[in-house]
């Protein structure tokens, strides 16, 4: 009798693990192959992912590299930069406008062009390289050029890559340039001010600003 009751609990568990296993097959396939449902249809439909310094309303720049995936095609799968006119090119559609976008509108631009050629294509477009996050420091500054902007960088940030002021550097006269709707504004600096304390003019730069030292 303790045989048979041995046996008979051996084979129910034999037949829970075995139930357990096909579920889980049954599970994946239907994560893998396409349905009704929006579960099956792509890998990432939503198309965005841009690296963490950079967020859900991130516009694409000229410079930036992307990649541009189209589920089940991979002859359109690839990574291009953002070219100086702001456009990037991908066969069938040429050339496609991309600078002053956010991955996810360009996502749909590149759905709606593509729909033209392939039947319901799902996109996905990723940020892969940001490059056109810089600013320039110009004048009497130790090592003037473009910097890089990564994260929250203010005008004394800058002027410290820059390499600092130079003893002919006029403090009170800095200017701040930056394009607005197309028109350059003018942001003047006093450099004594900010290190006194006085933050106000210790302005965040943003893409394509100019940091002027007379």
């Amino acid at each position: 009798m303790l045989k048979r009751l041995t046996g008979g609990r051996s084979a129910l568990r034999t037949a829970a693990a075995a139930a357990a296993l096909m579920a889980a097959l049954a599970s994946s396939t239907i994560a893998q192959e396409p349905g009704n449902g929006t579960s099956g249809r792509s890998p990432s439909a939503a198309g965005t992912n841009p690296p963490a310094a950079t967020g859900a309303d991130y516009r694409i720049g000229v410079g930036d590299v992307v990649e541009i995936a189209v589920w089940r095609n991979e002859t359109m799968t690839r990574t291009v930069p953002v070219r100086p006119d702001g456009r990037i090119s991908l066969p069938l559609i040429n050339d496609v406008p991309a600078a002053g976008l956010t991955p996810a509108a360009l996502r749909d631009a590149l759905t709606a062009k593509l729909s033209a050629y392939i039947a319901e294509p799902v996109v996905s477009v990723i940020v892969r390289e940001v490059n056109s996050f810089k600013a320039s420091v110009v004048g009497q500054v130790r090592t003037p050029g473009r910097i890089d902007i990564v994260g929250q960088v203010t005008v004394l940030d800058a002027i410290a890559q820059a390499g600092g002021l130079t003893e002919f550097a006029s403090r009170g006269r800095i200017v701040l340039l930056r394009q607005e709707r197309g028109v350059t504004r003018r942001i003047p600096i006093d450099y004594n001010r900010i290190v006194d304390g006085g933050g106000m003019d210790n302005h965040t730069l943003q893409p394509g600003d100019i940091i002027v030292v007379p």
